[in-house]
């Protein structure tokens, strides 16, 4: 048994074998294996996605996350020099000041200038951060530095994923609305805009919320204690509809689902820090492992993570330890595919009288 006050990032540990990371999605998006798994006895079937619509009930609700992914991997050259950099832009700090990972970082100290897309950005070093982030400020011609970053910028793709992205829509979920993320809300990247459709059809509710995704949400943890580890820090926003939906669908005893760890953070860190779901918005450092009280989910449909990462620990938080950890040896055993472009899992209170609503 798991001795919450003293976990291990070590006790989150499982052999991957490295064929088993997906470097690339499948088509259709719903052609993706699931795994089903009740939170509670453990049991699992092993699916697709297109089978989804007949594990959820009339009354139920799916959240989604519809954070956009920025496009903010950019390649450029030193002023005057020409020499190579790579900015990552991680979050926007108001006046076109941005946050950001760059390599070869020594280049990039208070005052120098950089040029990408042939002349159509140029950012200024403004600060050098203690953790070794800077913060630039950009210039461009046009409307937003949106538009230019569409243009000339590439998908951040995960170290973990090698092979070259041809379509920059499949980083993308077909609900995405809201452009600010730095990585991808991967548990929606299954879902097809006819899936959605079918799923309402079938009596099914359908919200939204947005959690501007940062990269640390998928780094591993560093810490040997589990308990000693800092959560980054993310925006998100909760409008009415989505309160009202989630407060009527309590009441009428149908299922709150939500569709990734993004969503899940969301929903728990507005009850956690308002005793329910209301509109608001924020920003968030939640770190939930073992041992939290969920609040708001009765459900989650999540993708395979990382080894010792803070999501297998939500997922334990919400499977149980056990279960979680069989889950994946499992997934390992019957070949999954694993990570951000990799298979899902479903994990409920199956109903095993279910009659596909």
């Amino acid at each position: 048994m798991l001795d919450i006050a003293n976990m291990k990032r070590s006790d989150f540990w499982y052999d991957l074998p490295e064929e088993l990371i997906a470097q690339h999605p499948v088509e259709p998006r719903t052609a993706s294996r699931m795994l089903v798994a009740d939170r509670t006895s453990g049991e699992m079937e092993h699916k697709h996605f297109y089978d989804l619509p007949q594990y959820l009930r009339k009354g139920d609700l799916l959240v989604l996350n519809d954070s956009r992914v920025l496009p903010a991997r950019i390649y450029g050259e030193k002023e005057g020099s020409g020499g190579f950099i790579e900015f990552l832009l991680l979050e926007q700090k108001g006046n076109d000041e941005w946050e950001l990972i760059c390599r070869p970082g020594k280049k990039a100290k208070v005052g120098r200038r950089f040029v990408f897309g042939g002349g159509k950005l140029t950012a200024e070093i403004t600060e050098v951060k203690s953790d070794g982030n800077r913060v630039a400020k950009f210039f461009y011609e046009g409307a937003s530095i949106y538009s230019v970053l569409d243009e000339i910028g590439q998908m951040p793709l995960p170290p973990y994923i090698t092979e070259k992205l041809e379509d920059k829509e499949r980083y993308q979920t077909v609900y995405s609305r809201e452009i600010g993320s730095a990585a991808a809300p991967t548990a929606g990247l299954h879902f097809t805009k006819e899936l959605l459709s079918d799923i309402e059809s079938r009596g099914v509710n359908i919200a939204y919320v947005t959690l501007h995704v940062g990269l640390g949400t998928f780094r591993p943890v560093k810490e040997d204690k589990v308990l000693d580890h800092k959560m980054h820090s993310e925006h998100y926003e909760v409008t009415e509809r989505t309160a009202e939906l989630i407060r009527q669908t309590k009441a009428n005893g149908g299922r709150v689902i939500a569709v990734g760890t993004t969503s899940c953070r969301t929903l728990e860190s507005v009850a956690q820090k308002y005793g329910e779901v209301k509109a608001c918005d924020g920003r968030t450092e939640i770190f939930i492992y073992p041992g939290f009280e969920f609040k708001v989910l009765d459900g989650l449909i999540t993708n395979f993570h990382l080894p010792e990462s803070t999501l297998i620990m939500l997922v334990s938080a919400f499977m149980g330890y056990e279960n979680t950890m069989n889950v994946y040896r499992t997934a390992v055993s019957e070949r999954y595919r694993f990570f951000s472009f990799g298979d899902a899992m479903l994990i409920t209170d199956t109903d095993k009288e279910r009659d596909g609503i």
